[in-house]
């Protein structure tokens, strides 16, 4: 019966949030706060596409999670601390770092250190406090607590990271997480979140009409990371930070070049779902310069 209800529960969860941000991108076309213009940017091929994706996605995520009957409240809690600041310190960066042409936690330390406050670090330290504080929700012992926050933080940089092409992060999100709906208890429904938000703007995203931005990159991989973080313990916990802290390193090295961007293997993922003459394009290795207010480390 509890296993019934845990499958009801993860159910319930997708669902709803298809819904919820189906109904804020909606809500968000027809009713833009501010200007139009400040929701657009060109994306790597020069097509104008909309930013609603990134708030969508978020709202999404959060009301999924935080209208789970199945969940506990110390977890429903931990993901709207997590989603939220993270779609909300993206969003800034978005609006607000839209012309900063730095890259890396490198660039924006070193312009910490020189005094300069960039949206950058704002993202960084403002994501790490967030997912700390939905890792001390979520978990009861204090290694468990820090690792699982260094887990939420990182899996929202690293999904970030993969938002570089039309559908390769909401990709990765929807293959990383969906094992995770075979899990019971709060790591199911947790899951079920980030996955619902992300497949209701894949379509979009895939036929560049949208971006998910530093928003919704930051706000999914919150969620992943707060529900791999939930179905995991000490030895789960300390093999899922240490690899999204390197990824994070690696991340920082190879930043916005060419080969994070058109290694074949990601061409070839990216592919995926897309129309055939768009794809055909991904696979000569078109390189057009990234758009401004597009994601960064």
């Amino acid at each position: 019966m509890a296993q019934r209800g845990s499958g009801e529960g993860r159910v319930a969860a997708l669902f709803a949030a298809v819904g919820a941000a189906r109904v804020a991108q909606a809500g968000l076309r027809r009713k833009p706060p501010g200007e139009a213009a400040l929701w657009e940017r060109r994306n790597h091929s020069g097509r104008v596409v909309d930013l609603y994706a990134g708030p969508a996605v978020t709202v999404g995520t959060v009301l999924a999670a935080v209208t789970a009957s199945a969940l506990p409240g110390r977890a429903r809690g931990a993901a709207a601390l997590a989603v939220l600041g993270a779609g909300a310190c993206g969003l800034y960066d978005d609006m607000v770092g839209r012309g900063d042409r730095r890259r890396g936690f490198r660039a924006h330390l070193t312009a910490l250190k020189e005094g300069e406050i960039t949206t950058g670090s704002v993202k960084l330290f403002g994501i790490g406090a967030a997912g700390l504080a939905a890792g001390a929700l979520l978990k009861e012992r204090a290694a468990d607590k820090l690792l699982a926050g260094v887990v939420i933080a990182g899996t929202a940089h690293l999904v970030n990271l993969l938002d570089v092409r039309p559908g390769r992060a909401a990709k990765a999100v929807l293959a990383a997480g969906a094992p995770g709906l075979l899990c019971g208890g709060a790591a199911g429904v947790l899951s079920a979140a980030p996955l619902g938000a992300g497949a209701a703007v894949l379509g979009d995203d895939l036929g560049e009409r949208t971006m998910l931005g530093d928003a919704g990159a930051h706000a999914l991989g919150a969620g992943l990371g707060l529900a791999v973080a939930a179905g995991a313990g000490r030895t789960g916990l300390v093999v899922r930070a240490a690899a999204v802290v390197a990824a994070a390193v690696a991340g920082d090295v190879v930043g916005s070049g060419s080969a994070w961007r058109e290694h074949a293997v990601l061409r070839a993922w990216d592919a995926l779902g897309r129309r055939r003459e768009t794809a055909a394009a991904f696979s000569r290795g078109a390189t057009p310069v990234r758009p401004t207010g597009a994601p960064r480390g």
